[in-house]
């Protein structure tokens, strides 16, 4: 029996147009709150359910591949059914417009912080905030864990691994970079020697239900012409990445040279973007790491406060880049001192640009390999090993924040002054609305930032 095609089906739904996918990809781009687990529920509700522009096993089979790539799922996730729909063109549109609108907000937020957050009431604003933030990291590190490690009884081995990974970057100090190929090396050694420990971390938690109804890319669909795999066209795809990633630095180079801030920042995050196994919150303490205590474009506090603005836009997490090259280059004044916007917001836009340049080149090149191996995807347990570091990362994250926020003062290791209770007790109770009350990530963050502004204004903070 010859597979099903649109043309040999009447029930088959109409071709989707250009434009209409446009108008979805552009609105995505302006309501994708949520973090990862949301933006892909999102897409699974309007592509899978609501639109049946794509089946639920390709939508599954094109999120485990991005599960295994570093970079933003989500957003990886767009390009892949932007390409798959529309070619090269459709994937770069899906996966430009689920970042552009963050962007934009992101650098009119950070300048208003930058240029006033040391007025009374941005201060008192942001003091409620951090506690918020502290809360938010903790409820991701638990519900990253809940999905990834499962019961320690039946799977002991994530649970080891998370260990060892928490171990290794608080007390050894290890490098993010070295945790996460010694975790893909653990996975791939279980697999092979230990083929029947249970390892989880397909991805297939963060969608819900299934849909039987004909998509118009439905599950025995050809794969379209432009998805078949050709050497030329990977070829091709390897070149115009690297030209697009030699061309700015080069440009970058000549004119700052290589200690130059901008190019640094560009240099940077290309590594941060090839190594963010796990989502935003596994790269953020590697940039944290370098960031904060390398480059120190940044302090603990205002990568704080950055992640906030991040949680409060919409698109990736992981755009929370933007904020630090914007803060990185005003305060290194890349521009000169008459020109703080101008400069920050070129390097806002480097840090972006390097760090979302490999998603696309990853998809695009590899997206016809994946189609001619669907169902036939064997990385699970690499990718396992590293979602279960990943949960060990975030956890010292999140033990880093709160310190930051209890001795604001010593965050840098000096814990003998006076603990911060209320901001403690402001990150518990943010915790108890995101835990108990089921609150959404904006909501505490609102009401966290009036929380603190009534504080300043009383006098008790």
């Amino acid at each position: 029996m010859t597979p099903r095609t649109l043309e040999q089906s009447p029930a088959a739904p109409p071709v989707i147009s250009f434009s209409e996918a446009l108008r979805f990809w552009l609105q995505l781009g302006f309501i994708s709150f949520g973090g990862p687990a949301g933006q892909i529920s999102i897409m699974h509700r309007e592509l899978v359910e609501k639109r049946r522009w794509v089946s639920e096993k390709r939508f599954l089979h094109a999120l485990n591949f991005c599960m295994v790539l570093p970079g933003p799922e989500a957003q990886q996730l767009a390009t892949y059914l932007g390409w798959l729909m529309h070619r090269t063109w459709g994937g770069v549109v899906a996966g430009a417009l689920f970042v552009l609108p963050s962007l934009v907000l992101l650098i009119a937020l950070s300048w208003i912080y930058m240029a006033f957050g040391q007025q009374p009431l941005v201060a008192g604003i942001f003091y409620g905030i951090k506690p918020a933030v502290a809360a938010i990291v903790l409820h991701a590190l638990h519900r990253i864990a809940s999905k990834s490690l499962g019961n320690p009884l039946l799977s002991p081995a994530p649970w080891a691994i998370a260990a060892l990974s928490f171990i290794a970057i608080w007390a050894l100090k290890l490098p993010f970079p070295l945790i996460v190929v010694g975790a893909m090396l653990i996975g791939a050694l279980l697999a092979r020697v230990a083929p029947s420990t249970r390892m989880r971390g397909d991805g297939r938690v963060l969608v819900a239900q299934s849909v039987h109804d004909l998509a118009v890319i439905d599950d025995d669909t050809p794969t379209p012409p432009h998805a078949l795999f050709k050497v030329s066209r990977l070829l091709a795809v390897l070149l115009a990445g690297a030209a697009l990633w030699l061309l700015p630095m080069a440009v970058l180079f000549f004119n700052y040279g290589w200690r130059g801030t901008l190019t640094q920042i560009g240099w940077f995050f290309t590594k941060a973007a090839l190594l963010t196994f796990g989502g935003a919150y596994a790269v953020l303490p590697y940039v944290n790491q370098a960031a904060v205590e390398h480059y120190h474009w940044l302090s603990t506090a205002q990568m704080m406060d950055g992640l906030a603005l991040g949680e409060t836009t919409p698109g990736p997490l992981i755009i929370v880049v933007a904020f630090v090259g914007f803060v990185g280059g005003w305060a290194k004044q890349v521009a000169g001192p008459d020109a703080l916007f101008l400069g920050a917001a070129l390097a806002a836009c480097v840090a972006t640009w390097f760090t979302f340049l490999p998603s696309f080149i990853f998809i695009l090149a590899g997206g016809p390999w994946v189609e001619s191996t669907r169902g036939n995807l064997k990385l699970t347990a690499p990718l396992a090993a590293v979602t279960a570091a990943v949960v060990g990362v975030i956890a010292n994250l999140a033990l880093f924040f709160i310190v930051a926020i209890a001795y604001p003062a010593g965050a840098g290791g000096r814990l003998d002054t006076q603990a911060d209770w209320v901001a403690l007790t402001l990150a518990t109770l943010a915790a108890l609305a995101l835990w108990r009350l089921k609150w959404g990530v904006i909501p505490v963050i609102a009401v966290a930032a009036g929380a603190g502004l009534l504080l300043r204004w009383l006098g008790l903070a």
